[in-house]
């Protein structure tokens, strides 16, 4: 494995390094993980594609583009709203 240098500005390095010392892990494990669990957009709209299928062999539910794109503006907004222990 070759190591590669990622230039951020100060600010984003040392909030990097609150949230890895929080998870007690380091920046590079942090960064490790996100680049390892986040999905391209093309992954989002196969993984969506995959789930459609799967709704509709086993549970015989037909999701449409609308409803698809309405739940994901509730999801948006719900995770948008602070949680009950975090708005005091």
């Amino acid at each position: 494995m070759t190591d590669a240098v990622i230039r951020v500005p100060a600010e984003v390095r040392d909030r990097l390094a609150v949230i890895a010392e929080s998870r007690g892990t380091s920046i590079r494990s942090l960064v490790q993980e996100f680049a390892e669990t986040s999905m391209t957009e093309e992954e989002r709209r196969e993984r969506a594609e995959r789930t459609r299928a799967y709704l509709a062999e086993h549970f015989g539910v037909e999701v449409t583009d609308e409803e698809s794109a309405a739940m994901g503006r509730r999801l948006r907004e719900a995770f948008a709203q602070p949680r009950g222990d975090e708005a005091a």
